[in-house]
């Protein structure tokens, strides 16, 4: 009986053990922290600038979630899988001795579903969505008090004025939010809902944070937005700039060497941002354009606001002003109503453009979304039967594309160590990846290289170095 009551005592005594540790843990300040991204580019972007906030806090970034004191998911809620693997997460954050970091869901997801996650993931202490992550301080003081935190306002342009100043890059490729939130309206869409209206950052903000990236040591910026090219802001002069505009003066600016743009939406493809591609240097040959689908029918029920015809006029016009342009997009197959018709609009309009790469899904069902009580969905079968067609066809273009490459004569930009020894990997004008044996170089450099063999994803190059060669910076 002594042992049993011993052992009851003592298993007591270490639940007991547990709760004060998960109190202690709960009340201390953070002093590590681990940020997890799902999703776009966009979300890679807050991503980094919640990192920098909390350095500027006085916290260090942990190895992993399983030593960070707080740990945020930053979550994408543009597909259904991709909103319940936050869940599978949260889970997976509790440790062995029943112990866990202070857990914070930011992102699409927690402006989409807010006190839901509560409810559903009880071990979440703060929740905030996309556009009030600068809140995240005064936040986690008040979950330090046992209090769960939620914030899914929708304030404009605040956070950008809040956040610090830009500080030095791992990479020497960043990205830069330009533009936020969506007023399109695609009937499959969330992003209107857990975005925002479509708002456009000052002239001024973004030529400053360019020029502290730039001083960072970054030398490829990608401008970002939910419709990057929907861009608008009045210049140093008053006078009022589209995302053309904005290009043309940050390829003014000294150590800029490549600028991107993404994600677009052909409705704000204008004529001086089709110029641009051929009239600034800097501006690299690649273009991604989503559309969806190839049906026209198909793009009137997503409100798409453009038709196949008007898609292809405007590559048309910008193969134009650059031949060699590089073309993404994406697609969807399997949205309700699609018939075999339609798909077979789809797979036209591909072997018309032959993208150099794409993305492409499967319809997900959003509720809250139009299109999620249209009619005629489509089954599972026959949306996984479409998608591997069309992305056969997709991977056998992008191949084709790389082949094309062989012998070319270009400018990497290299990024990060590949695999092998004294192997570095780089990014061509086309946002292809290249790899190169460059033992003496490194990562930030430019070089010029010939392009010696191609891969499905990839490319192989040599390093083309000249007798006055004395720096590949």
């Amino acid at each position: 009986m002594t042992d049993s009551k011993t052992e009851t005592a003592n298993i007591k005594a270490q639940k007991l053990n547990v709760q004060n540790q998960k109190a202690r843990q709960h009340h201390e300040t953070p002093k590590t922290y681990h940020v997890k991204s799902f999703g776009c580019q966009m979300n890679v972007y807050d991503g980094e600038r919640i990192s920098e906030m909390f350095k500027d806090q006085g916290m260090s970034e942990a190895a992993s979630k399983d030593n960070a004191d707080i740990v945020v998911l930053n979550t994408c809620h543009i597909r259904e899988k991709a909103a319940e693997k936050v869940y599978s997460d949260i889970g997976r954050l509790r440790r062995s001795d029943g112990s866990k970091p202070m857990i914070t869901v930011a992102g699409c997801v927690a402006q989409a579903e807010g006190r839901e996650i509560g409810r559903r993931a009880p071990s979440v202490d703060i929740v905030v969505g996309p556009q009030a992550y600068h809140r995240l301080p005064e936040m986690i003081e008040s979950a330090r008090q046992g209090k769960r935190a939620i914030d899914t306002d929708m304030p404009a342009n605040s956070k950008f004025d809040i956040l610090p100043r830009r500080s030095k890059q791992p990479r020497p490729s960043a990205f830069l939010t330009v533009q936020e939130g969506c007023d399109k309206f695609c009937t499959y869409c969330v992003v209107p809902y857990t975005r925002g209206a479509e708002i456009s950052r000052p002239w001024s903000a973004l030529i400053d944070e360019a020029r502290a990236l730039i001083d960072g040591g970054v030398k490829e910026i990608t401008l970002l937005g939910q419709n990057v090219n929907a861009w608008y802001g009045e210049d140093e002069k008053g006078n009022r700039q589209g995302l053309d505009g904005l290009i043309r003066a940050l390829d003014k600016l000294d150590g800029l060497e490549r600028i991107r743009y993404t994600t677009s939406h052909p409705n704000d493809m204008t004529e001086g941002l089709i110029n641009a591609h051929g009239d600034v240097e800097s501006l690299m040959p690649y273009l991604h354009l989503p559309v969806q689908s190839g049906s026209t029918r198909i793009l009137k029920a997503m409100n798409r606001s453009h038709s196949r015809e008007s898609y292809l006029e405007i590559l048309e016009k910008v193969r134009k002003v650059r031949p060699d342009i590089a073309l993404s997009g994406d697609f969807i197959v399997g949205f309700p109503g699609e018939s075999d018709a339609d798909f077979e609009d789809t797979l036209d309009i591909v072997r018309q453009v032959r993208y150099s790469q794409a993305f492409s899904f499967k319809y997900s069902s959003r509720p809250g979304t139009p299109a999620a009580d249209m009619d005629n969905h489509i089954t599972e079968d026959v949306m996984s039967e479409r998608l591997q067609r069309l992305q056969a066809l997709l991977n056998e273009h992008q191949f084709d594309f790389n082949k094309d490459m062989l012998g070319r004569k270009t400018r990497l930009l290299l990024e990060r160590q590949g695999k092998l020894e004294g192997q570095l990997v780089g990014k061509t004008p086309w946002l292809t990846s290249a790899h190169v044996m460059a033992p003496n170089l490194s990562i930030g450099d430019m070089i010029d290289v010939q392009i010696t063999e191609a891969g499905p994803n990839s490319m192989t190059a040599e390093p083309i170095f000249t007798a006055n060669d004395t720096s590949h910076g």
